[in-house]
């Protein structure tokens, strides 16, 4: 039972130190292509870190939908933009006092906030008590049964808000340019055959 534990204690703060210098990394890196790739790496870690909690489920979907989806999907745009990035670091300079005064601003309040926060012995007793009608329960079939039961609103909220950003982007990003083809659905819907098909009658001999 102690090697286990010790074994555990030495795989969280492994995970743990692992993944916080990635995230280190991802706001640091010059290249961004380094940035996603330390960003995957942060996944990863925080995957193992769900499997040390007993959550394999959320581990898998950590890897399988943000490492397998959203972060190849950020490597692959970042790769075929070819930003020059030289370019664009060219005026930061200029710009390094009023992001230093608003990062030290952001530091003091999270300073401030961590200062005064405290956690009163119910909530912690609270949270580290399993929930009595899902002890029977896998992982997976209780996350869903809390999701679905007690969190339904707000996971229909939050869905709704992820839908209107996605409308959000689309629209944000739409742009009619010269010379590029669109698909034009009333225009398809409303075309006669007289507008499409046209009857050659060729005589023999002749070519079309």
């Amino acid at each position: 039972m102690a090697v286990a534990t010790v074994l555990q204690a030495i795989c969280f703060y492994a995970f743990s130190g692992i993944a916080v210098a990635s995230a280190v990394m991802v706001i640091s890196a010059r290249n961004p292509v380094h940035s996603v790739l330390f960003l995957i790496l942060a996944f990863f870690n925080a995957a193992g870190l769900f499997v040390l909690l007993g959550a394999e489920f959320l581990a898998m979907i950590l890897v399988i939908v943000y490492v397998g989806a959203v972060a190849v999907l950020f490597l692959f745009v970042v790769m075929m933009l070819d930003i020059n990035f030289v370019a664009l670091r060219q005026g930061a300079l200029q710009y390094l006092p009023v992001g230093a005064l608003v990062g030290l601003i952001l530091f003091v309040e999270l300073v401030l906030v961590f200062g005064a926060w405290t956690i009163s012995p119910e909530l912690t007793a609270a949270s580290g008590a399993a929930t009595p009608a899902l002890t029977e329960m896998s992982n997976t079939a209780a996350l869903g049964s809390i999701l679905y039961t007690k969190y339904v609103y707000v996971f229909q909220v939050a869905g709704l808000i992820l839908l209107v950003a996605m409308i959000g982007a689309i629209v944000l990003t739409l742009r009619s340019r010269d010379g590029v083809r669109r698909q034009k659905i009333a225009q398809q819907v409303g075309r006669r055959r007289e507008d499409a098909v046209e009857v050659v009658k060729v005589r023999p001999g002749q070519g079309i």
